[in-house]
C-alpha cells in the first residue's frame, strides 16, 4: 500500500508502495517466520501488521494454541480482519494495542470470535476489565492518539524507519519501531529489552533494573561474537582469558581481570576488529581433587575405597553440578566474553592437544624420566608446584647438637643446628667452608651418625657461610634444595627417610612408621639422654605450607617427569629483547629475564588421579614400575601399542602411567590449544584468524603468575607453534582493602564483589578498579570511591534525563537526524556558537587523547579523563549554558531562537553520544542504558563504531577554545568574590563586564548564558569595553568602592558593593578586620623601636619587619577607607 514501508531486522527496506510478500523465505525476511503466514503471497498495510501482531501474540501465548505458527489460515485471516475494523472504528485503541501500552487480556479467550468481542464492546473505548495495562501508560480514549514523546518506542521509531515511522491512517498517528513491545516476535534478539526502554526514566539510576535484561540480551543476540570471516578483514584482537578453577568463586582478583579484560576488548570491537575474548575454566587438578576427597571424606569414605575410575566419576559429577557457577558470577561483572566458545582444560578436543604437546615435547628429546627435588604435599601425596606452596614467618626452635669426630678425642666434635632434627637420620656429610681456619684440618675426616652406626665424610664447599652461626653445616641431600645440589657436586648419597605420607620409613631403625614431628621430638629426648644435645633456642623461621591442604611441605627427592627448558627459556628472553613480546610494566622485564636466565627443568607429573593422565605406557614386566620400566610415549593408548609391538614384540602388555601432568602444562597451551591446535584449518579457521595470523593479542593478567603461567604459555608456544602467543603481557596487581592490607578472611577484610555490585551496581565496582591505578601496582578498593562513581553513574543518567526531557515535541525527522552516524564535520563545527564549539572541541581532543591512551593500554587514566569530561566540562558547563537556549525557545517562536535551540540539541546529543562510546568499555551497562532511550542508529551501544577511525584524527577549534576557557576564568572568579563576600547562594548580584574586542561580542551573545553561571540580574548586567564597564560600575558606587575581578589583559569585571552585601554585617567584619590589623601594627611599631633591636637583630630579620610593617600599614588604609565608606551607605 502507499503507506508501508516494512524493514526486517538485518535485510533490505521494502519501499513505500512496494508491498511486502510476507512467505519470502529468503535470510532479508523474518516477517514470514515471525507469523507463519500461508504460503501466499500477502499484501497488507503495515499498520494492520503490527496491529494484528499485538493481538496475535497474547492471543497465541494465552488462548487456544501453544504457538503463533499453530493458529490456522483461518484465524490469522480472522485477526487481519478484526484489525482492519479496530483501526476504522476505535483508532485510539488500535494505536494503544499497536504500541504495547494496552494488551487485550485473552486468559479468557477461546477464540478470535471472543477476542472480538472483548474489544469492540462499548466499554473497549476505555480501561475495562478485558484490557490490561503495561509500561504505566493508559489506553487513549479519544482519537486522534499520539504515543508520549517521552516513550522510547515513539523516539525509536521516529528515529528509525521502522514498521510504523510516520505513518498516518485517517487521523491517526501511530509512532512505533523496533522497541514496540508487540513487534517483539519479529525482532528476535536484536531489540533492546522492554525493562530498559518502557517507561519514564526514574530520578535515579538503578543497576539492578537494567543490568541482568541488558546482559542477557547481549548475550542471546550473540554480540560478544567476533564478526564472521571475510577476505581481507582487518587484523583480528585476541584476549585470553586466563581460566578461573572451576572449583572457585568470585572474588576481586577476578573482578579486576573482568574490568581490565572487557575495557580491551570492547574497545577493540567497537574499532571494528574481528575481537575474541575467549573463556574457560581450569580443571585444577589438586584444588578439585581436594574438595571431592573432603566430600568423600566426610561420608567415612577414601579414595581409595572406590579406586580410581569410580572416583573420577565422582569427580565429573561434581564439576557437572558445581563448575558453571564461576562463570555465571563473570557474567554479573559484565564479561562480553564469546561464551559459545567457552572451553574446559579436560574437554576433549584440549584433551587432545596436551596429550600431543607432551608427545611432541617427548620426540624432540625435551621430556625426560629423572630424580630430582620436588616440593612433596604429604596430605595430597603428590608433588606441587612453587605457586601452591606459600611461605610463612612461625615460631619454631633451632636446634644445636654434636657432631662426634670419628677417631677424635671424647670431646673433639662439631657444633651443628637445624631446625628439623629428625633429617639427621638423613645426613651424609658436614660442610665446612674451605678458608675456614676453625675446620681446614678436618676436611677429609668423618663423624658418626647420631643414633646411627653410619660414618659421613666433612666436606668444604664455598657455599658455607662462615660468619653464620657456627660455620658447619649438616647435609641432607634427599630434604633440602640446596643440600641436594651440594651432594650432586660433592657425589654424595642421596637418602630418602620419609613415607609419601611424611611419616619415617625403614630407613630411620627405631624410628620407622613415626610421624615426622613426633620423631623430632623423640629424636632430640634421644640426643638429650645421649649427651650430644646442646640446646634448642627459640626461632623464626619461614616454613613452607601447602596453599591447598595447610601442611607443611617437605622437600624430597622423587622420580618425576620433566621438561628441559633451557632452549624454551631463551626464546622467551629474546622475544622481549627484540620487541616481539611488550610487557607491561617494563620493570617487570628485569624479573622476567631474571626468572628465565635461572630456570630449572620443569617437573610436570603430579601423584593425583584427576587431570590430563601422562601419555606415557610401560612395558609390563620390564623393570621397577613407573620407576625403571621401559616405555613408549603416545597420544592415544592405539598408538602406543602400535609403537611397542615394533619394538617389544605383538605379545608386549602396557600399562598407562599413574601420574597427571601439572595443571599448568595444560594451561601453558591455553592460548593455541583453544584455538584448535594442533589442527590448524583453513584461513576462516579460529586458529588461523585469532592465533597464527591474528592482528594483535594481550595477555591481561596478574603479576603474581607472571612465571607460573605466562612465562611457560610463552615457551610451550614458542616452541610447539614456532611463535609467541600473545603481542603484550599486561600485568595488574592485586586487589587490597581500603587501607592497603591483603585481603583475608582471617582478618575479616574481604570484599565480596557481588555484595558490592549488589549495594553499588557493577558500573560504579568495574570502574573504580580499572581507573586511578598503575600496571602491576596494588589496588587499595576504597568502597567511598565506588560510592562516588555510583554517584558518576546516576550523574550521567540525570543529564541524560534532561537532555532527553527537552527532546519532547521534536518532529520525527529532527529526531531521526540527531541520531550520531559519524563525526562532526570541521565545516559543521565552525558554524556553531562559541561554546558549542568549545565543548565539541573538547570532546573530540578527548576521544583523540582517549583513543591513543586505549591502544597504548593506559586505560585507567583514559577512564579517567572521560569522567572528568562529562562531570566538569559537559554536565557543569554546556548542559548550564544549553538550558538558555532550551528554555528561551520555550517562550518565543523567533526563528533565531529556535535554531539556537535546534543547535543545542544538536550539540547535547552529539557529545552525549560520543562520550558515552567513550565510556563504554568502562561502564558498559549505565551507558547502553541511556543510549537505548536516546536518538541513534543500529541495535546496540556495544556494536556502535568508535568515534574515531584509525588514522583519522577529529578537528577542534583552538581560538573557541581558548575564547571559553577566558570565559570559565570569568565565571570562577565571579564566583569566588561571591564567596569571599558570603554572597548568599541563591541571591543575584549586579555585575558589569568589561571585555576586549575579541571577548566583546562572544561575551554579548552568551548574555544569559554569563548571567546564569554567575548569578546576576541579566537586565541589569552590562557588557562594555573595559573602561565604560568600571565607569559604570563608579557611577553606581554610592561611595562604595566596586569589588574589582581581573581575569586576564582585557577581560574585567566590577561587582558594585551595593546589593552584594549586607552592609551592617560588613561594618562589623571591617571593624574586626581594622581592630585586628591596628593591633599588629602597633606590635611591630614597638619591636622595631624597642632598644638595641635594630643594632642587634640580624639585618635580614629588621628588614622583613620593616616591610611587613609597611604592608600591614597598607591593608588597614584600605580597610580604614572601606570601614568609613560602609558606614556611609549604611
Amino acid at each position: 500500500g502507499p503507506d508501508c514501508r516494512i524493514v526486517p531486522r538485518g535485510g533490505r527496506a521494502f519501499e513505500r508502495g512496494q508491498g511486502a510478500d510476507l512467505t519470502d523465505q529468503r535470510p532479508h525476511s523474518r516477517l514470514s517466520q515471525a507469523t507463519s503466514m500461508p504460503r501466499h503471497a500477502v499484501l497488507v498495510p503495515s499498520a494492520l501488521i503490527v496491529l494484528s501482531l499485538g493481538m496475535l501474540l497474547p492471543l497465541s501465548a494465552h488462548g487456544a494454541r501453544a504457538s503463533a505458527g499453530a493458529l490456522s489460515a483461518s484465524q490469522r485471516s480472522q485477526i487481519l480482519s478484526l484489525a482492519s475494523n479496530l483501526v476504522a472504528t476505535n483508532p485510539a485503541l488500535a494505536a494503544d494495542i499497536a504500541h504495547g501500552r494496552v494488551r487485550p487480556d485473552t486468559r479468557g479467550v477461546r477464540s478470535v470470535s471472543d477476542l472480538h468481542r472483548a474489544l469492540t464492546s462499548p466499554s473497549s473505548s476505555a480501561p475495562s476489565s478485558n484490557l490490561r495495562l503495561r509500561g504505566g501508560f493508559s489506553p487513549s480514549p479519544s482519537s486522534p492518539s499520539l504515543l508520549s514523546r517521552r516513550s522510547p518506542a515513539a523516539r525509536l521509531a521516529a528515529a528509525q524507519p521502522g514498521v510504523l515511522a510516520g505513518l498516518s491512517l485517517k487521523g491517526l498517528h501511530l509512532r512505533g519501531g523496533r522497541n514496540t513491545p508487540a513487534l517483539a516476535g519479529l525482532r528476535g534478539m536484536a531489540g533492546a529489552p522492554d525493562a530498559v526502554t518502557e517507561g519514564d526514566m526514574a530520578t535515579q539510576y538503578d543497576p539492578s533494573a537494567v543490568e541482568k535484561p541488558i546482559y542477557e540480551w547481549w548475550e542471546e543476540a550473540g554480540y560478544f561474537k567476533p564478526t564472521e570471516y571475510k577476505e581481507g578483514e582487518k587484523g583480528s584482537y585476541v584476549l585470553p582469558m586466563p581460566p578461573p578453577n572451576v572449583t572457585g568463586g568470585l572474588h576481586m582478583g577476578h573482578a579486576m581481570f573482568v574490568a581490565l579484560q572487557d575495557i580491551m576488548a570492547r574497545f577493540h570491537r567497537m574499532r571494528g576488529r574481528p575481537t575474541l575474548w575467549l573463556p574457560g575454566t581450569d580443571h585444577a587438578g589438586i584444588a578439585t581433587q581436594l574438595l571431592v576427597e573432603r566430600s568423600l571424606n566426610a561420608e567415612g569414605i577414601s579414595r581409595y575405597d572406590i579406586g580410581r575410575e569410580k572416583f573420577l566419576e565422582k569427580v565429573w559429577e561434581w564439576k557437572g553440578e558445581k563448575g558453571g557457577y564461576i562463570t555465571k558470577q563473570l557474567r554479573r561483572l559484565g564479561a562480553s566474553a564469546d561464551w559459545s566458545r567457552e572451553r574446559f582444560t579436560m574437554d576433549e578436543g584440549l584433551s587432545k592437544a596436551t596429550a600431543e604437546a607432551f608427545v611432541q615435547l617427548h620426540d624432540k628429546g625435551l621430556v625426560y624420566r629423572g630424580e630430582y627435588m620436588v616440593n612433596w604435599s604429604p596430605n595430597l601425596q603428590t608433588a606441587v608446584s612453587d605457586l601452591e606452596v606459600e611461605y610463612s614467618e612461625e615460631e619454631g626452635k633451632l636446634y644445636y647438637f654434636k657432631y662426634p669426630i670419628k677417631g677424635g678425642k671424647e670431646d673433639e666434635f662439631l657444633s651443628v643446628a637445624t631446625t628439623r632434627p629428625e633429617t639427621i637420620l638423613g645426613d651424609t656429610a658436614v660442610c665446612v667452608h674451605p678458608d675456614d681456619e676453625r675446620y681446614k684440618h678436618l676436611v677429609g675426616k668423618t663423624v658418626v651418625v647420631p643414633t646411627q652406626d653410619r660414618e659421613i665424610p666433612i666436606i668444604a664447599d664455598d657455599y658455607v657461610d662462615m660468619e653464620f652461626g657456627t660455620g658447619c653445616l649438616k647435609i641432607t641431600p634427599g630434604h633440602d634444595p640446596n643440600d641436594y645440589e651440594i651432594g650432586k657436586r660433592h657425589d654424595l648419597k642421596t637418602i630418602n627417610i620419609m613415607n609419601r605420607d611424611a611419616t619415617l620409613n625403614d630407613l630411620c631403625g627405631k624410628y620407622e612408621g613415626m610421624d615426622r614431628f613426633a620423631a623430632r621430638e623423640q629424636l632430640w629426648s634421644d640426643l638429650e639422654g645421649l649427651g650430644i644435645a646442646i640446646e634448642a633456642k627459640p626461632h623464626t623461621q619461614r616454613v613452607p605450607r601447602s596453599q591447598r591442604g595447610g601442611e607443611v611441605i617437605e622437600p624430597l627427592v622423587s622420580t618425576q617427569w620433566f621438561v628441559r627448558t633451557r632452549g624454551m627459556a631463551d626464546r622467551g628472553v629474546e622475544a622481549v629483547k627484540s620487541g616481539e613480546l611488550k610487557i607491561i610494566p617494563e620493570r617487570f622485564e628485569k624479573t622476567w629475564f631474571n626468572w628465565l636466565d635461572n630456570i630449572h627443568d620443569w617437573c610436570v607429573s603430579r601423584q593425583l588421579w584427576w587431570g590430563h593422565r601422562i601419555p606415557v605406557w610401560h612395558v609390563d614386566g620390564s623393570g621397577d614400575f613407573p620407576v625403571t620400566t621401559k616405555y613408549v610415549v603416545a597420544a592415544s593408548e592405539e598408538e602406543a601399542y602400535v609403537k611397542a609391538k615394533e619394538e617389544h614384540g605383538d605379545d608386549v602388555k602396557l600399562t598407562q602411567d599413574p601420574d597427571v601432568l601439572d595443571t599448568w602444562f595444560s594451561s601453558g597451551l591455553w592460548p593455541f590449544s583453544v584455538m584448535g591446535w594442533p589442527d590448524e584449518g583453513d584461513a576462516s579457521s579460529d586458529y588461523s584468524r585469532f592465533y597464527a595470523n591474528r592482528g594483535s593479542s594481550c595477555l591481561e593478567t596478574g603479576y603474581d603468575i607472571l612465571f607460573f603461567w605466562v612465562a611457560r604459555m610463552v615457551m610451550l608456544g614458542g616452541e610447539l607453534t614456532g611463535q609467541i602467543p600473545f603481542d603484550t603481557v599486561y600485568m595488574h596487581g592485586l586487589v587490597r582493602d581500603g587501607k592497603g592490607k591483603k585481603m583475608s578472611k582471617t582478618t575479616g577484610n574481604v570484599i565480596d564483589p557481588l555484595d558490592t555490585i549488589d549495594e553499588y551496581g557493577t558500573d560504579a565496582l568495574r570502574y573504580t578498579l580499572s581507573t586511578g591505578v598503575t600496571p602491576g601496582l596494588d589496588v587499595p578498593l576504597d568502597m567511598k570511591k565506588v560510592e562516588y562513581n555510583r554517584n558518576f553513574a546516576n550523574k550521567l543518567w540525570n543529564s541524560a534525563r534532561f537532555v532527553l526531557g527537552n527532546l519532547d515535541g521534536v518532529s520525527s525527522d529532527e529526531w531521526e537526524s540527531l541520531a550520531v552516524t559519524g563525526p562532526m564535520s570541521e565545516e559543521e563545527m565552525a558554524s556553531l556558537p562559541v561554546p558549542e564549539q568549545y565543548i565539541v572541541s573538547t570532546c573530540h581532543e578527548l576521544v583523540n587523547e582517549v583513543t591513543a591512551q586505549l591502544e597504548e593500554y593506559t586505560l585507567g587514566q583514559a577512564g579517567e579523563q572521560v569522567q572528568t569530561f562529562l562531570w566538569d566540562e559537559f554536565a557543569d558547563w554546556y548542559l548550564e549554558i544549553s538550558k538558555v537556549r532550551l528554555f528561551a525557545a520555550q517562550k518565543s517562536d523567533d526563528p533565531e531562537v529556535q535554531a539556537a535551540a535546534a543547535r543545542a540539541r544538536r550539540v547535547l546529543v552529539y557529545v552525549l553520544d560520543t562520550s558515552f562510546r567513550l565510556l563504554h568499555p568502562f561502564m558498559p551497562f549505565v551507558t547502553e542504558a541511556i543510549w537505548q532511550r536516546c536518538p541513534h542508529k543500529g541495535d546496540a551501544l556495544m556494536t556502535a563504531r568508535w568515534p574515531l577511525k584509525e588514522g583519522e584524527v577529529l578537528p577542534s577549534s583552538g581560538e573557541s577554545v581558548k575564547e571559553f576557557k577566558a570565559f570559565q576564568a570569568l565565571v570562577r572568579k565571579v564566583r569566588n568574590a561571591r564567596a569571599e563576600y558570603k554572597v548568599e547562594n541563591n541571591k543575584k548580584v549586579v555585575a558589569h563586564i568589561g571585555a576586549g574586542e575579541g571577548m566583546l561580542d562572544f561575551l554579548t551573545a552568551e548574555r544569559g548564558a554569563l548571567a546564569l553561571l554567575i548569578k546576576a540580574e541579566e537586565d541589569k548586567m552590562t557588557i562594555s569595553a573595559v573602561e565604560a564597564a568600571k565607569g559604570t560600575a563608579d557611577a553606581e558606587a554610592d561611595g562604595l568602592k566596586p569589588v574589582h575581578v581581573v581575569v586576564q589583559d582585557g577581560l574585567e569585571a566590577f561587582l558594585p558593593m551595593k546589593g552584594l552585601v549586607d552592609t551592617e554585617k560588613e561594618v562589623k567584619r571591617l571593624t574586626k578586620q581594622k581592630d585586628a590589623l591596628t593591633k599588629d601594627v602597633e606590635g611591630l611599631e614597638k619591636r622595631l623601636g624597642a632598644k638595641g633591636f635594630a643594632d642587634k637583630a640580624p639585618a635580614n630579620v629588621v628588614a622583613e619587619a620593616k616591610a611587613t610593617l609597611a604592608d600591614k600599614k597598607e591593608q588597614l588604609a584600605t580597610v580604614t577607607e572601606s570601614l568609613e565608606a560602609m558606614k556611609t551607605a549604611a
